[in-house]
């Protein structure tokens, strides 16, 4: 006889569990505690399995049957219900371990780990900072789920507060952890490939920079005479001499330096391209090195932070002693002294651009040609790095020799 709602909310429980039976093999199992279960007996090659459909009331007798019918279709299909049901859940499980935010956490860890390439600090940070700028809007979604509207929407609210460059990067940001969810065999394709063009195309800044040789050696002249705090002073000495980028610069740690070979070996996890940088120091490099030793030891950061001599110098500080000087962002920059040293360097004559982009530790696809360049130029960069001191050295001292010829003018007459 076919169950009803009224017999089961009426049955309770007894000494021992009892079924109470439906139709087709499904049946509801009655505890001792009342608890009650429903319950889907069937024969599959010759043996008898049970499927556990679900608790009552939380499952009704209606869906209990359109359970029982599901499972009967599964048989017929030749699919045992209960391996079924369990590949649900595990599938469920993966769902809920794989959403963006947990996807994209597990990217980022990769990246900084990566053998060949790892993010620096810097990166990782900065890249990480973006993502979460997408957890609200994503990041309990399992990947799976995220359509390339739902992507778009969430750039769209960095677009809206005018972070144009943000919005984009998050865009490609978002798109590598789409391929990486890929590459794992958790996801068929990037939802975001088809969403190039969709935001604003932010106007591309170049770092500003004093590229006029006067106007170099009247920034030499302005910092010889900063009087700000001490080791800024030479921070920007030393990053006009070297023009390494600011980052590589604060974080210069003494055991770097080789005093013997007059050599700066950056390791790869500071560079931006991953791979050890040789920067060849001059005369006028090591003296100021030399000078710096005296005020900040022998080991840890050749500038460290004025709160703690186990962090570097703010990344800050540079841009900030320029401000400090008279020069505004748009005049004069950190990362200004590359584009000076590239422009000077190139308009000299006397410098292969090979050389000078290698000076720059600017990037080559091809491994092999990178490293024949490495081998190749170095006795050009050593000369270079000599040559281009000496011409600051000479910027810098026409400006005061053209004013001692202005005072004597003045003089007699």
């Amino acid at each position: 006889m076919a169950l009803t709602e009224i017999a089961i909310r009426a049955a309770k429980g007894r000494e021992k569990p009892y079924k109470m039976t439906d139709s087709g093999g499904l049946y509801l199992l009655v505890q001792p505690n009342g608890s009650k279960y429903w319950r889907q007996k069937y024969r599959r090659l010759g043996r008898e399995g049970k499927l556990s459909i679900g608790n009552y009331p939380d499952i009704s007798l209606r869906e209990a049957r359109k359970r029982s019918v599901a499972a009967k279709e599964q048989l017929a299909a030749h699919k045992d219900p209960v391996r079924e049901k369990q590949k649900a859940i595990q599938e469920a499980q993966l769902l809920a371990t794989n959403t963006f935010e947990l996807v994209a956490a597990e990217y980022c860890e990769r990246r900084r780990t990566d053998g060949y390439r790892p993010w620096a600090p810097a990166t990782a940070k900065r890249c990480t900072f973006l993502l979460a700028h997408l957890h609200g809007s994503i990041g309990h979604l399992p990947v799976t789920d995220i359509a390339p509207i739902d992507v778009l929407k969430a750039c769209r609210k960095l677009e809206k507060r005018k972070k144009l460059e943000s919005a984009r990067r998050a865009l490609q940001l978002a798109s590598a952890v789409f391929r990486y969810a890929v590459a794992t065999a958790r996801l068929p394709s990037d939802p975001t490939r088809d969403l190039k063009g969709a935001l604003a195309t932010p106007r591309v800044t170049h770092y500003a920079a004093i590229l006029e040789p006067d106007g170099v050696g009247e920034l030499l002249r302005a910092i010889d005479g900063y009087e700000g705090f001490g080791i800024t002073k030479q921070a920007l000495q030393l990053a006009a001499h070297t023009f390494v980028r600011p980052g590589e610069l604060r974080h210069a740690e003494w055991k770097e330096i080789d005093f013997e070979t007059s050599v700066w070996t950056i390791p790869a996890q500071k560079m931006k391209m991953r791979k050890p940088h040789h920067v060849p120091l001059s005369r006028q490099s090591l003296e100021l090195l030399k000078e710096m030793r005296s005020i900040t030891g022998y080991s840890g950061y050749v500038f460290p932070s004025v709160r703690s001599r186990k962090r570097p110098m703010s990344e800050n500080t540079i841009n900030g002693g320029l401000r400090r000087l008279g020069y505004k962002s748009e005049e004069m920059t950190g990362h200004g002294f590359r584009a000076m040293a590239s422009t000077l360097l190139n308009e000299s004559g006397k410098w292969s651009s090979d050389a000078i982009e290698r000076a720059l530790a600017h990037g080559d696809k091809d491994r092999i040609r990178a490293a024949y360049h490495r081998g190749a130029h170095w006795k050009e960069r050593v000369e270079m790095a000599q040559w281009w001191s000496d011409y600051l050295d000479e910027l810098r001292e026409e400006g005061r020799d053209e004013r001692k010829s202005s005072r004597k003018a003045g003089g007699k007459r």
